[in-house]
């Protein structure tokens, strides 16, 4: 897709990108930090597929980027293999079996602090890790779709561990903002704050425990982990002593599974937009929302009109009504999927625009993710949001391991006999979306980003901003965002033009800084070509190949001319 630019004319807002997409041939890699990108560009040169490429950009990426994902967290992959099957890997995170659903105490009963705990146990610390699947997911897509021996994927994170990197002005700034709470820990301080004082933009981060556990992992895969020396270190640290405030064992670690679940798939405008199930809540309501969005003359609208937003808003304050009532665990919880995805079911709530009740505030999950986008020449597509949930997950450092788990157990209600209760072996929801869209059965455009529950909204726009107003994939992703649940209506600065208009017509209004993240995407042209862009909202690399080997029987040996070929004798 390329865009035909003629949104322009028909928008009030003035769109200068801050970023430049690539453009090619053979691959193509975006990922939220530039040595992700290096070492998944790496994969594809040494004859890597784009699984390769997504796990190596992936595991570098719980180096480079300790904040947002590591091999103790969880997330989805969705992949389209180059038969045009798609397969969404769950490696999301699950309630230890010890938990139940008075293991946390809640703070309040009002919405605004309903997920709130007794001393933050749910969030900081022991009590907040909950079972992780990210390492799960990633060995087992990577030996039954990769092309390369597993410990060649780890190869670049190992080195990235042992030899260290520059820290960037993203890293340095979640370092200096967690610093208070990074100081409980001597394993973490050590680390990030060396001699009390958080690491700065420029400084070298070295991470030897760490890189030896990649060694580990490179030799034993997921099993390092699930059963082997990282997962005894895991839950030695859990339970020490008397700071023993945890639930995770080694048990749940073996007991731990990545799940292949089939996508949702919508149909839009002559596209089909796939995307992730439940415990996701994205391809359900990207689906339901566009469904909606379907019955309007969106392009008509223009882009950022007062009258385009006011749209967008009823049409997010429906998806967010409807995902409170039926959101989680299939395992646990009925989700409606045909339902909710169904046209009939969207024309009835397009004749109820304007009259939906704000949903109660949602469980916001974890605005500190990361997301790779991977494409490779023989149409094999990786889209991949994984974290440890909160930034720098349960705010301590595995001694001699290195690693940092996630503090997922905060996405779960502490209330008791609620859909979002705790309950062993329940996975946690989630708002990511990793979307592929296709028309006719070929690839048109992938994408994701990071942002807790801004992400599904945020991905939806993007799709409505390539398909409705024709933008660049470019525009798309750096286009200003909208978000709301039927309460206060965030807009990014790009569209304070339109706050009176929307206060007008009944907003209460709010700009932001940015709503969600970095969203990295490539689209498909119909030429075979490849483009890749990346946002202003992060650290996002595009990186291109093109080219590619010499022509099969070119070679040249001393005593033979260049058009000589001993095989076949002179050529005439």
């Amino acid at each position: 897709m390329t865009g035909s630019g003629g949104w322009r004319s028909r928008s009030p807002v003035e769109l200068v990108c801050e970023k430049k997409p690539a453009v090619g041939s053979t691959g193509m890699v975006v990922t939220n930090h530039p040595l992700g990108s290096a070492a998944a560009a790496e994969m594809l040169a040494a004859g890597g597929n784009a699984v390769d490429a997504a796990v190596a950009a992936l595991l570098a990426l719980t180096v480079v980027e300790p904040m947002m994902v590591g091999i103790a967290g969880g997330g989805l992959s969705h992949i389209r293999l180059p038969n045009g099957e798609h397969i969404v890997v769950d490696a999301l995170a699950a309630a230890p079996a010890d938990t139940h659903a008075q293991t946390f105490e809640p703070v309040s009963d009002e919405p605004a602090r309903r997920m709130e705990t007794v001393g933050n146990r749910s969030a900081i610390g022991a009590g907040a890790v909950a079972v992780p699947a990210n390492l799960l997911g990633w060995h087992s897509m990577q030996t039954r779709f990769g092309n390369l021996p597993f410990a060649d994927v780890v190869e670049p994170a190992i080195r990235l561990a042992a030899g260290g990197f520059r820290v960037t002005h993203y890293l340095a700034g979640a370092i200096a903002e967690n610093a208070p709470l990074m100081m409980g820990d001597r394993a973490m301080s050590d680390l990030f704050l060396p001699g009390g004082r958080p690491l700065a933009f420029g400084d070298r981060l070295v991470q030897g425990a760490y890189a030896d556990s990649l060694r580990l992992i490179a030799r034993d895969g997921a099993a390092a982990l699930h059963g082997g020396p990282l997962g005894v270190a895991l839950c030695a640290r859990i339970h020490q002593g008397a700071d023993d405030d945890g639930y995770l064992t080694v048990a749940d670690l073996a007991a731990a599974r990545a799940i292949d679940r089939a996508p949702i798939v919508g149909h839009y405008r002559g596209y089909e937009i796939v995307g992730p199930p439940p415990p996701a809540s994205s391809g359900v309501h990207i689906t339901e929302m566009l469904n909606i969005l379907e019955g309007f003359d969106v392009a008509g609208l223009g882009f950022g009109t007062p009258d385009a937003l006011h749209l967008l808003a009823q049409v997010l304050a429906i998806g967010f009504a409807d995902r409170r009532l039926s959101s989680g665990d299939p395992e646990f919880v009925d989700v409606p999927v045909e339902r909710l995805t169904s046209k009939a079911y969207a024309a009835e709530r397009r004749a109820e625009i304007g009259h939906v009740l704000p949903a109660e505030p949602a469980v916001q999950g974890s605005a500190d993710t990361t997301h790779v986008t991977i494409a490779d020449r023989d149409g094999m597509i990786v889209s991949a949001t994984h974290t440890i949930n909160g930034l720098f997950g349960a705010k301590f450092v595995v001694p001699e391991a290195g690693f940092i788990p996630n503090n997922y157990m905060m996405n779960f209600d502490p209330h008791p006999g609620r859909a979002l209760s705790v309950a062993p072996g329940k996975r946690v929801p989630t708002s990511m979306a990793p979307m592929i869209a296709t028309r006719a059965g070929r690839p048109a455009f992938a994408l994701g980003l990071p942002g807790a529950l801004r992400i599904f909204p945020s991905a939806m726009q993007a799709i409505v901003n390539l398909i409705d107003h024709g933008m660049t994939l470019q525009e798309a992703v750096e286009a200003p965002r909208l978000f709301t649940e039927g309460h206060v209506v965030e807009i990014e600065r790009g569209y304070a033009g339109a706050m009176a208009a929307l206060e007008a017509m009944g907003h209460e209004v709010a700009i932001v800084p940015h709503v969600a993240g970095g969203m990295n995407a490539i689209a498909f042209g119909d030429d075979g070509m490849m483009t890749g862009a990346a946002c202003w909202r992060a650290d996002g690399t595009v990186m291109a190949t093109g080219g590619g080997l010499a022509r099969p029987g070119v070679r040249f040996h001393t005593g033979l001319t260049p058009d000589t070929d001993p095989a076949e004798g002179p050529t005439t």
